[in-house]
């Protein structure tokens, strides 16, 4: 019996591979036949292949021709490693890496420093909300475009986006069915059907079912997702693509380990301290309808609209409280949470694209506007126990029992579900994007080229805050409070040189700006500007023997010059104490390295690495009560980052079929909770400084994996964390989340 051992090694985002590529296929609507489809060698993790524009990027701009860094993760590779959670993904891309796993409920990414939040979380190039856990089986590829994009999406951070593409519609008939089983009572069955219904008419439909337990007690998982899309070639120049998907997924909140004061206490990693009635569900679903229109071949029209909605709930005991002031180390007070989250998310964009020239010089322009709707209910709930009321009369969160940490067992605590009352508040928000914007790759000669563009972005919103119950929990009278409306507005232009001296190889350097609104008023109580953010960035690209060596080094440096901070005076002169009261004069700045590498020095065999430094630090604060320390390294921003894989696949002989491979990441020293502050009550804080920062060790994984492919039957089996490396991930002083253990994972796919 043959069988196939793929170990897969990722320490940055490139790589890799297949068999030769035929640079005359065509890219539109990826509706190669089956038998192109055997042929081709696809590159799995890119960075600078320019045969087909990254959909992210928006404007058919090839990727040599970006002053930006781009990396692109196929299907192929999210297949190799048997990914079942986008932070697998993201393993093979450099740079980007998991901030937090916030109570189970969500993943966070951070990039260059920066958190790549809702705004910078795109579906299919809108923006989706990120506190949901995303599917990854209907993943055609998952796009990262580095440094700033507020030139195309508007108020985005500068670190860079995620765009996820799902699969589409093709015109051939074909499909696979697999099965996912795992350690932990793990299993995952995924089906994938596509055809044509008719000459004109094709469909695709995804669909997978997810059940599991976990590494952590009474952590469980059950997620249900279908994804069914049509594609309609409506003449020649034509064509029309919906898309819709539906999540949903009930879950088991878990926030962690414990602590005392910022030491993570040495405790099991699969012991889980919350109740045992906690429970969470999340329902996302998104509409979408995609026009391609080509004038002829140098102009193209494009118009998208998107819906989508967001609904989570959860109840729980939750975060830690109290846990150094108590005096018997390990007490923790277990407080209830309840919580609930709708949004619903409007979205259009209307762009065009066109090539033409100016006597010898080349213009690729690409214009358009986009408009988006956004409407977030949040619930606070009150519950039918004790409350307790601090010395200024406001109410604490209230407590459900008291545990010890290191005597815990879960076999005799309380096990009653309180009841809740009504929400003690619910708050609407009313948001409104709009932006324009143009921009021109301005092609001198093959060898100089130039992008240049500016975006003009509106963005207006209002809350809404309805009092169902008082803190006592008896009714009041349900008018409604509604907030000033908060408007921002500005400019984010964006340069970039490009220099080609031979088709394989690509200098560039670029300045673009991003904006950051923020809450708050300034000292004469109106709403205080959004903070505008320089990037500047260079790199070269390479690109050599046809993929088979290709290369990408890049420098940044992201300053924030008007970081918003604690006012000191007060309007008329006296010291403010109101941190609400804001000024535009702090800083922050960002500076950082990246390097890609992927080879294919045989058939069958890539190897792919990488390498990013970031640092991250306030260069300028007020050093009033409450402000950051100068020269402090932002949480959650490892200095150092990086990923290695290889993948070899015997090509022909006895062991056709087999690969071996190998996928490792490491993620350097960091800190987890808040930053540090300068605090002036010396009796808490005698050396001046609420000391806020959880020391966090850096850390690598290996994984390692077999399988082997026989004609439409593949088996692959995985081996993750090989070393049972232990380590955390934070969210701010709270969700301490241990990353999973030494696991097992296999799959049986069958191909249609």
């Amino acid at each position: 019996m043959r069988f196939i051992l793929v170990l897969g090694i990722s320490i940055l985002s490139l790589g890799a591979y297949g068999q030769k590529h035929n640079s005359k296929q065509k890219a539109v609507n990826d509706t190669i036949t089956s038998k192109e489809a055997e042929s081709l060698n696809d590159v799995i993790v890119t960075t600078n292949k320019s045969k087909k524009p990254v959909t992210a990027a928006r404007s058919g701009i090839k990727v040599m021709d970006l002053p930006q860094s781009v990396q692109v993760i196929s299907n192929e590779v999210i297949g190799q490693q048997q990914a079942i959670r986008l932070s697998e993904v993201i393993k093979n891309a450099n740079g980007v890496y998991v901030g937090s796993a916030r109570g189970g409920a969500q993943e966070s990414f951070w990039s260059r420093g920066y958190d790549m939040g809702a705004n910078n979380m795109l579906k299919n190039g809108f923006r989706y909300n990120s506190g949901s856990i995303p599917d990854v089986a209907s993943l055609e590829k998952v796009e990262f475009l580095k440094g700033g994009s507020a030139l195309l999406y508007g108020n985005v951070a500068p670190g860079g986006i995620l765009n996820l593409v799902t699969k589409t519609p093709k015109f051939e008939k074909g499909g696979e069915v697999s099965m996912q089983v795992g350690s932990f009572a793990f299993y995952k069955p995924t089906v994938d059907f596509y055809g044509p219904l008719s000459k004109s008419i094709a469909y695709r439909v995804n669909a997978s079912y997810e059940n599991s337990e976990s590494f952590r007690d009474v952590v469980k998982n059950e997620r249900f997702y279908f994804n069914p899309s049509f594609l309609f070639n409506i003449s020649d120049k034509t064509k029309i693509t919906v898309q819709g998907d539906y999540l949903t997924a009930d879950w088991t909140p878990d926030f962690g380990t414990g602590m005392i004061g910022t030491e993570i206490l040495d405790l099991p990693r699969n012991a889980f301290y919350g109740a045992l009635w906690s429970n969470g569900t999340t329902k996302s679903a998104s509409a979408s309808a995609l026009l391609n229109h080509d004038f002829n071949k140098n102009w193209t029209l494009n118009f998208n609209t998107s819906f989508q909605s967001f609904d989570r709930g959860n109840y729980s005991t939750a975060q830690l409280s109290g846990l150094d002031s108590y005096a018997v180390p390990g007490d923790w007070n277990r407080s209830l949470a309840k919580n609930k989250n709708e949004e619903a998310i409007f979205g259009e964009q209307l762009s065009l694209q066109g090539k033409f020239k100016t006597g010898s010089v080349k213009h690729q322009i690409f214009t358009g506007a986009d408009w988006e709707n956004s409407f977030a209910t949040s619930y606070t709930f009150t519950f039918n126990e004790k409350y307790v009321m601090d010395a200024n009369g406001k109410y604490l969160p209230t407590i459900y029992d008291n545990i010890n940490l290191f005597t815990f067992d879960p076999a005799i605590q309380r096990m009653d579900i309180p009841s809740s009352a009504r929400a003690t508040q619910i708050a609407k928000t009313d948001t409104d994007r709009f932006g324009v914007y143009f921009q021109d790759l301005i092609s001198f000669t093959d060898q100089i080229k130039l992008l240049a563009g500016i975006r003009w972005s509106w963005q207006e919103s209002e809350v809404t805050t309805y009092k169902e119950t008082n803190g006592n929990g008896q009714p009041e009278n349900g008018i409604p409070t509604v907030g000033a409306k908060k408007l921002d507005n500005a400019f984010s232009p964006k340069v970039g040189l490009v220099y080609q001296p031979t088709k394989d190889v690509s200098l560039f350097a670029s300045y673009s700006n991003s904006f950051s609104p923020n809450t708050g008023t300034t000292v004469d109580l109106q709403p205080i500007k959004p903070s505008m953010i320089d990037q500047y960035e260079a790199g070269i690209k390479t690109d050599f023997f046809k993929g088979l060596l290709t290369t990408n080094v890049t420098v940044y440096r992201i300053t924030n010059s008007n970081l918003a901070q604690t006012a000191e005076f007060k309007a008329d002169g006296s010291l403010n104490s109101d941190t609400s009261i804001k000024t535009l004069s702090g800083e922050t700045r960002s500076d950082g390295v990246e390097v890609d590498f992927s080879a294919r020095p045989i058939e069958g065999f890539n190897i792919n690495a990488g390498y990013s430094y970031n640092n991250m630090i306030y260069t300028k604060t007020s050093g009033l009560n409450g402000s950051f320390i100068e020269g402090d390294r932002l949480t959650r921003t490892p200095k150092n980052t990086a990923n290695l894989s290889f993948f070899y696949t015997v090509q022909a002989g006895f062991f056709k079929g087999v690969a071996l491979g190998a996928i490792g990441n490491y993620i350097g020293d960091r800190m987890g909770g808040w930053n540090d502050q300068y605090n002036s009550n010396t009796t808490l804080y005698p050396d001046g400084i609420n000391h806020r920062e959880i020391p966090l060790d850096g850390y690598t994984t290996v994984d390692v994996s077999a399988g082997y492919t026989w004609k439409k039957i593949s088996l692959l089996v995985k081996l993750s964390n090989i070393t049972n490396e232990l380590n955390y991930t934070v969210h701010e002083n709270y969700s301490v989340n241990p990353i999973a253990p030494r696991q097992v994972m296999g799959s049986l796919k069958y191909k249609f």
